[in-house]
């Protein structure tokens, strides 16, 4: 019997050593591509092809990410009061993307164990695994994981 992949792991608790030094104050995963963190696009992928519920795993240094998918209403208000309703909606819509939920990998020890991290979330669902390594296009439009 197929199941439907409603479930995507991406792990994201790694130093991001490759691109030093501009990852030693910022996470990889936060480096924009034009204006857009990276790992954005990567959920805007999962999302594309279906998937439903995201696990970022994560480590002690990455708050940046969980605050890039949350609500800021500090902020959204503030633009408001200016005027800038585009830019307000470009906010909600990113903190309204999918259902996203973070684990930490206590330690550092390699993709493996990261996606072991996510058992519980898991249970017994087929699942995605979703690096941000690699860009790649359709242009027919249709997502690399959805082909998949």
């Amino acid at each position: 019997m197929n199941k439907k992949v409603r479930k995507a792991i991406i792990p994201a608790a790694g130093l991001g050593t490759r691109f030093l030094p501009a990852t030693k104050a910022i996470a990889k995963e936060m480096l924009p591509i034009v204006d857009i963190p990276t790992i954005q696009y990567i959920i805007q992928e999962a999302v594309d092809s279906g998937i439903e519920e995201i696990l970022i795993i994560t480590n002690s240094n990455k708050h940046a990410m969980e605050n890039h998918f949350d609500k800021n209403y500090e902020l959204e208000e503030r633009l408001k009061e200016s005027g800038k309703l585009e830019q307000v909606k470009t906010i909600q819509d990113i903190a309204d993307m999918a259902n996203i939920y973070y684990i930490r990998q206590k330690e550092p020890k390699g993709l493996g164990h990261a996606v072991l991290c996510a058992k519980s979330f898991i249970g017994d669902e087929p699942f995605a695994v979703l690096l941000g390594d690699d860009v790649v296009v359709n242009k027919e439009g249709k997502p690399a994981l959805k082909q998949l």
